[in-house]
Parts: C-alpha cells; structure tokens; sequence
C-alpha cells in the first residue's frame, strides 16, 4: 500500500471506539490492533473499510512520510559506507576522503573568517590534521560520524515540529459563514473559496481572503510585523491569523483550510523556537564560547605532550552541538507533550514563565467558575414575554462568544427559540454589553452598570418592586428596548467543582498568591473568593484594572500569569509574565495569549505547572550530563585511553542519547 493509504487505514481503525493502539506496515500490508472490545467489532470494521470512504478521516501531514524519508536516507548512508569499504581499493577510498573533506574544511575556513570560532571550525581543523597525519581512516570516520549525526539531529528536530504542528492543526474552530438570509455557524473545514465569512471585533480572521464589504482595523503583526493596525475596505486583502481589533467586516475566502493552515502552524512553532528560555539562551551562550577553549586546549595538549593523536581526540569533542540540539528538542518535546494535554504553547519562554511564576491571576466568569453557566430564569418586564426576550437576547449574544453569552444561546436552542438575523450592526462595548436596533428600535444587553448608567434606561414604575425583588443568588444581564428595562436573565454561574482544590495544588508547586478579578459586584465575588480561596480578590474592575493591577505586581518584583477567557481579559493577558486562555472563550483572547488551556477543567493548570518545572529541570540535567560527559572524554583522549575515532563516535552517541531522551515525556 501507499504511504497515503497506511495513513487512511490507521486513522480509520484508530476511530473505532475500544481500538487502543493501531501499527500499519506499507511495505508488507500488515496491521496490528491492540482492542479492548469485542473482536467481532474489529472485523466488522474491517469488512466495511474503503480508502475512498475513509479519505476523509486522516489528515493531510501524518509523519509517516517524513519518517520515510529519513530512515531511506540513513539507510542509504550506511549502506553505502559498508559497500566502499568492502569494494572500493584502498588508494581511492585515500582520494574520496580527501574530496569529500573539502566541505568541511571550507565551512571551517568560512566560519574563521566570519570572525567567530564554532563547532565548524573544530570539525574542520580535527579533519585536516588527520588528512596531514596520513590517518585518512579516521578523518573518513569523522565525516560519516558527522553526516550520520547531522541526519539523525535533522530527523529528531522535524520529527518534533511535526508532531507539534499536527497536534495543534487539529483543534479546529468554527466560522459564521454568511449566507443570504442569515449567518450560520459551522466548523472551519467545511468553509470553501468563494464562500463568505464574518468576522467582528475581537475575532481572529481563519482563512485567507479579501474584504466583500465593511470596514476594520486589522492587527496583522503575527504575520507582517506591522505594529499599528492595517485599515481594510472592500477589497483589501487579509490573512489568517490577523485579528480585528475595530470594526467587521465579510470576508471572501481565497484559501480554504489544508496544508496552508498546517503550514502557517509549522512556521508559528519555528519562530517560537527563537522564543528561547533564558536557561536555552545560557546553555546557548556557554556553547559559542567554549569553542576557543577546545582549540586552545588542543594547542596546549600538543605542546606538553608532542603526541598528535592525543590533541586530536580533544578536536573530536565539542559542547557546541549537544548543547544546541538537545535543548530546543526539550523544549519541542514540552510542548508537544503539553498538546496532548490540550494545552497549547506558543514558545519555550512561556513555559519558563510559568515555572517562575509565584502570582497566579484569574478572571471569575467562565474561569474559576463553570465554563458553561446556564439560564435559570427570564424575568420579563415592560410587559414583555419571556421567551421573545430570551429569542431576542440569543439573538444578539451569537455574535460575541463568552461563557455568559453562550448560556443564553443555548438556553434559546434548548427551547426551540429559532430566530432570524433582523438586527442592524451589533457593536459590542467592552467589559459592558451590546448595543443594536431591531424594528428601529435601540436594544442594549449586558451589566448594570451598561444598561442603567451608561445607556440611562429606566424601569417602569409598576416594575419596581418586582426589581427591588431579584434574587441575589445568580448574576444578571439586563435588557432594554427604547430605554426600558425589558428582561432580567437570571444566570447561574457554578464555580468549578475542582476550583478549590487547584488553588492548593498550584501552591504545593510554588505559587503564593492567587488573585480573582472579576467586574461582579462586590458581593458576588466576595462569595466565590471565600468558596474557592484565593488570597485576594478585586469586584467591579474594568480591563485596564486588570492591567494595572499586573503592572503593580510587576513593580513588587513578582512573576504574574493571568488565567482569562474573554474580550476583557486581553489587556491583562498582554502585561502578564505569561497570559493562559481558556480554549472556549473569545478568539482574540487566544490570540493575544502566551498559552491555550482545555476548558473542560482546571486541572491543565497544574499540569502545565508540572511540566513547566520538569522541563526547567531537565534543561538543567542536560547541561550538566553534556558538560560531564565530554569533559571526561577530553580527558581520556589527553591520557592516550582513546583513539580520536572513538572518541568521535562515543560524542556523537552521547549528544544523540540525551537528545533522544529530551524527546521523551516529562511526566510518568
């Protein structure tokens, strides 16, 4: 079978619910399938399959191919290294060793001339005293040991982008696709070119298009390094992963999501690398400057002792590429360790803020407590039916996902509430509400402080003390229609079973101050802050509190991540140490964000906590383990136990050890 048709079989029996772990074979056709069911089930499955039914299932970058790839290529190496030392006469093995050398004595020469010692000039100099010495067997075992090395560095660092990459390409999102009549939301993949998509402030645009109408400023900086936001009109031009920061617009799609998706994933988790810890940039730094120190020590070992074998065998070990490759492959292997947690990365940096972080901020709705707050009650007023009001509300509240604003939805769906788009432009207030017109007339939805103070609606004198009576026990959002309150939606908002329990978790691994900020009332925060126990907490902030509040933190000398969900969170996702997203909540909140989370529950914190300290400790084992290893194999080549080749071979099998082994997960 093809490569392709492999993927499509192993997907496909991947997908049968009891099927554990799934091993397909191409160059033979065979399939193993570990199952915890009936193996009836697995025949079935396997009676029903077709490729072309199953296309569908595999996505279009597996590793498969990748894997091919290189173990055709070491392969080939080893094979043929074996056939030229077995057929090939002895003086033209002499002649091939000295052409293949001029490779790395020119790289070695460059880098000389560039005005810095590296690793390529401690190859260079180690081939060509062997090639002067007339050892022309080792300086042949030197380049195999470095071609092999290099293939094998290049296999491993790939291998971890891409499993990185297919992890985070398949948490797809959902689009509202425009139609005539309405917008529908439906997932990402099934948008085609030529379809039109609406994207509104604090939306990230997905696919690759032109504007059809509206107008907005678009923040494109992860992809032109602009800082100010790009105006767009009708027919500008807009890339995905840019957000709106003003405005709306429809967009034409040009590009429908594949490779182009995955690829812009690939690139995104490339620059990351350059997002080096300062434990990376340290192990980085003392790389670059041991290099002098093994030439120097090479001069110094040939001056004392005369023998050229034994300053040899200190050329043929270096810090520089161990160090260098094992550390970014530690951090690749985090963070593909943390997708499968469901918690995504966007650099190593990040993931040593979060194992520095000693203040933990979180917002409370749609955080701390439950990420899908539900209805309780529709209070009509003004005369108003409930269940018009709650299809009027949903109907609004669509456009702009957070926790709150998806209980009203649902609740609407749950009811058989169906409506029509027959509202103009809708534009969202930050931290406040919604403001839009339905038959001429204004209809604003959102906080107290929106509806009453900001927009200066009022209640009908034979409501009042139907008002004065609302329960304290849930949160509200009030609506109005021409300036008179029309509706309470009474919202019942659980705090997260597991809430407390993860604030005592995140301090036994070193957190000492937990802070909730929340726009509710005072006495709704004070009543979540003593339920869940966090040291602090602040009601009634705006976005910039929240900012500020960090920026105070930061002044104090403390290390902040901000744990948030909505529109309102980005300022203070941005000023944190390292900002956490909730998967569900609103997109530019993901965008801004240093890391994503599940929003299934809480306990990905922690994890990612573990992991963030378990990697810091593993760069740091790594530094260490590389640093003792060619130390001692220095200093055995300088007391004559080993040959420069084999102290070549026993550097380059340690590097790939430990590099294989920052490959591995950090938690059992």
């Amino acid at each position: 079978m093809s490569l392709r048709q492999a993927d499509i079989l192993e997907y496909y029996l991947r997908d049968i619910e009891g099927v554990t772990t799934v091993k397909v074979y191409d160059r033979t056709g065979d399939v193993v399938i570990l199952f915890a069911c009936d193996r009836a089930v697995i025949i079935t499955a396997l009676g029903r399959f077709s490729y072309e039914k199953a296309e569908g299932l595999a996505p279009e970058n597996t590793g498969r191919e990748l894997n091919r790839q290189f173990e055709d290529r070491i392969t080939f190496m080893l094979l043929h290294r074996a056939a030229k030392n077995l057929f090939l006469p002895d003086p033209c093995r002499r002649v091939s060793t000295v052409l293949k050398s001029v490779k790395y004595i020119y790289k070695g020469v460059r880098a000389l001339f560039s005005g810095r010692l590296r690793v390529e000039t401690l190859d260079a100099t180690a081939i060509l005293v062997s090639l002067i010495r007339r050892d022309f067997s080792t300086a042949s075992s030197v380049m195999f040991l470095l071609n092999l090395g290099e293939a094998l560095e290049d296999w491993t660092h790939k291998k971890s982008v891409n499993d990185l990459a297919r992890t985070m390409s398949l948490q797809t999102d959902k689009v509202w696709l425009k139609t005539e009549n309405q917008e529908i939301l439906v997932p990402i993949a099934s948008v085609k070119v030529g379809d039109c998509i609406q994207v509104r402030m604090g939306g990230v645009i997905p696919l690759d298009g032109k504007v059809a109408s509206g107008e907005c400023f678009v923040n494109q900086a992860s992809i032109t390094g602009e800082s100010m936001p790009v105006r767009k009109t009708e027919g500008s031009i807009v890339y995905a992963g840019t957000v709106v920061e003003e405005g709306e617009c429809v967009i034409r799609v040009e590009k429908a999501v594949g490779s182009a998706h995955y690829d812009k994933i690939v690139r995104m988790i490339e620059e990351s690398e350059k997002l080096k810890s300062a434990t990376e940039a340290k192990a980085f730094r003392l790389a670059d400057r041991l290099v002098p120190y093994n030439l120097g020590g090479t001069a110094l070992v040939y001056l004392l002792s005369r023998n050229v074998t034994k300053a040899v065998s200190v050329l043929m070990v270096d810090f520089s590429c161990a160090l260098k490759l094992s550390m970014p492959l530690a951090v690749l292997s985090a963070m593909r360790e943390s997708g499968t947690h469901e918690i995504t990365v966007k650099g190593g940096k990040f993931l040593e803020a979060v194992s520095k972080a000693d203040t933990i901020l979180f917002d409370k709705t749609g955080t701390l407590t439950h990420a899908t707050p539900t209805v309780a009650r529709v209070i009509p007023f003004n005369g108003q039916d409930a269940d018009e009001m709650l299809r009027l509300a949903a109907c609004l509240e669509e456009h702009y996902p957070h926790s709150m604003a998806n209980a009203v939805v649902k609740a609407a769906l749950e009811k058989g509430l169906d409506h029509e788009e027959n509202h103009t432009k809708v534009q969202y207030v930050v931290a406040h509400g919604i403001s839009s017109e339905v038959d001429n007339k204004k209809v604003v939805i959102g906080s107290y402080h929106f509806v009453f103070e900001d927009e200066g609606c009022v209640v009908v004198e034979a409501d009042r003390q139907k008002f004065e009576d609302l329960s304290v026990e849930y949160s509200h959002l009030y609506m109005a229609i021409s300036g008179v309150l029309s509706a309470v939606i009474c919202i019942e908002d659980p705090i997260r079973p597991e809430a407390p329990e993860i604030i005592r978790e995140l301090k036994k691994l070193g957190i000492k101050k937990s802070v909730m900020l929340t726009g509710d009332s005072e006495r709704t925060a004070h009543a979540v802050a003593e339920q869940i126990g966090v040291d602090e907490y602040y009601s009634e902030v705006l976005p910039e509190d929240k900012a500020r509040y960090i920026q105070e933190e930061h002044k104090n000398g403390r290390h902040v991540m901000m744990v948030g969900d909505g529109i309102n969170d980005s300022p203070a996702l941005s000023e944190a140490d390292v900002g956490i997203a909730i998967a569900d909540g609103a997109a530019i909140a993901r965008e801004v964000a240093d890391i994503t989370i599940s929003a299934d529950d809480l306990w990905t914190l922690v994890t990612l906590k573990k992991i963030s300290d378990a990697l810091m400790k593993r760069i740091d084992t790594n530094y260490r383990q590389i640093i003792g290893i060619n130390t001692a194999l220095i200093l055995l080549g300088v007391a004559g136990t080993i040959t420069p080749a084999t102290s070549a071979l026993l550097h380059n099998t340690s590097t790939l050890l430990i590099s294989m082994k920052s490959m591995t997960d950090l938690l059992d």
